[in-house]
């Protein structure tokens, strides 16, 4: 049997499926902040923070206090949607904290434990709302890998791997998809108003602020702001996925808040635990809850010790906006790094994104691969996103201090360099 750093070989225990092993062929065993430790001895700057899950880095100290606690004193770790403090004491501070600050009003509904999960409720309570079948999702987007996100996904990789047709949802080109020339919102206003425009009335219009795993691409506040209206001029339900981009990751709490948007239903996971402890949930406007009890269920909902910690993160980071205004702080000195970067290495990179959602874009997957894995080599873990991965994608935990972060980017300018030293791929 084949070995890593002295322990059995992936290949033999594990099923094919895993791809982040792959991309970082090592052993962890601890973490702290942003840093991971290997099993022989290497130390590693994390920008990926569990593809977001993450956001205050690994091993709070704070929030892991909250869970010891609750832990050693026996209280109901799982127990289906029955009513415990730590659930009541999730929503309560949630909706105070979060909710009345940002004059929103919602119910709360804990579904599976991924947020794939979540966004088949949305799509099925969209459907049973409204009596219609259609939903809108946008190219590039991405909403998880079960057969209902994954039909409004756009990615033919992902799509292929379903071995079934994938149907019920309407492909739209997201803002700036047709050049900057083209606003694509009115394009689907007219397309939806226009009774022989061969779509079908939506039940929900599915969005994303910010594509992470299409390439960091970034919508404008004018054009969600007129995503909302068209919503609800055809009655349909307007379902913002806040999934990757939720809980801080571009300033503000929600993604979608710069934009003064009030969606009907909001998904949430990732860091919503604030520990990567699987929890997933929908904010759903009052008086669109038409679901009967029982009629959408599952064994894991609200897992109570994910609900303690998401709970402490409320309380730790969102009581104030200190953690908001460093993110956009640090978000800002991200841009400004990348975008010198790309200017020195290479006319044809772009950087986008926005807070700490950054995005370098390499043109080339040949680049972007190398560069990610030459990075690991040096001790930085970087994830590549985009239709062909060819776009690095930067998440740090919003909590990073600048010493890491710095060093985060020399490290990927130096393999950035070592890659076109090494590739003949020709850059714009």
């Amino acid at each position: 049997m084949q070995e890593i750093n002295g322990a059995p070989d992936m290949d033999v225990l594990e099923s094919n499926v895993r791809s982040y092993s792959r991309s970082f062929p090592a052993i962890f065993t601890r973490a702290t902040g942003s840093i991971m430790l290997t099993n022989d001895g290497r130390k590693l700057i994390d920008f990926l923070s569990g593809a977001g899950t993450l956001n205050y880095g690994h091993n709070n100290q704070e929030i892991k206090a909250a869970i010891t606690e609750y832990l050693a004193s026996d209280a109901v770790v799982h127990g289906l949607d029955m009513a415990t403090p730590a659930r009541l004491e999730f929503m309560e501070t949630f909706k105070s904290v979060i909710l009345r600050k940002r004059d929103l009003q919602y119910k709360f509904q804990f579904t599976g434990p991924t947020g794939a999960n979540a966004v088949e409720a949305a799509l099925k309570l969209a459907r049973k709302i409204t009596r219609r079948q259609n939903i809108i999702s946008f190219v590039h987007g991405y909403h998880g890998m079960s057969l209902g996100a994954i039909a409004a996904s756009g990615n033919r990789f992902y799509r292929a791997a379903s071995g079934i047709p994938l149907g019920g949802a309407t492909f739209m080109p997201y803002d700036g998809y047709l050049g900057p020339g083209i606003n694509t919102a009115d394009y689907l206003r007219k397309l939806l108003t226009d009774e022989g425009g061969g779509i079908d009335s939506p039940a929900a219009i599915l969005v994303e602020t910010v594509q992470g795993e299409g390439g960091i691409n970034v919508a404008s506040k004018a054009w969600l702001q007129s995503i909302q209206t068209i919503a609800k001029d055809v009655g349909a339900l307007l379902i913002i996925d806040d999934i990757q981009m939720g809980c801080g990751r571009t300033g503000e709490f929600f993604s979608f808040e710069f934009a003064a948007l009030s969606p009907d239903i909001v998904v949430l996971s990732k860091s919503l635990s604030g520990y990567g402890l699987p929890l997933s949930m929908l904010l759903i406007k009052e008086e669109l809850d038409a679901w009967q009890p029982g009629e959408h269920t599952g064994t894991f909902r609200g897992n109570n010790l994910a609900l303690v910690s998401g709970t402490a993160a409320i309380n730790i980071f969102w009581q104030c906006e200190t953690l908001s205004r460093r993110v956009k702080r640090t978000g800002d000195l991200m841009r400004s790094r990348l975008e010198t970067i790309a200017s020195k290495h290479g006319n044809g990179f772009a950087v986008r994104g926005r807070g700490m959602a950054l995005g370098f874009d390499c043109l080339f997957a040949e680049i972007s691969e190398t560069t990610a894995r030459k990075a690991f080599e040096k001790g930085l873990i970087i994830e590549r996103c985009g239709p062909v991965d060819q776009v690095v994608k930067f998440l740090p935990a919003l909590t990073v201090d600048d010493e890491t972060l710095n060093l985060g980017f020399e490290i990927f300018e130096e393999s950035l360099a070592e890659a076109l030293k090494h590739t003949a791929t020709p850059v714009a």
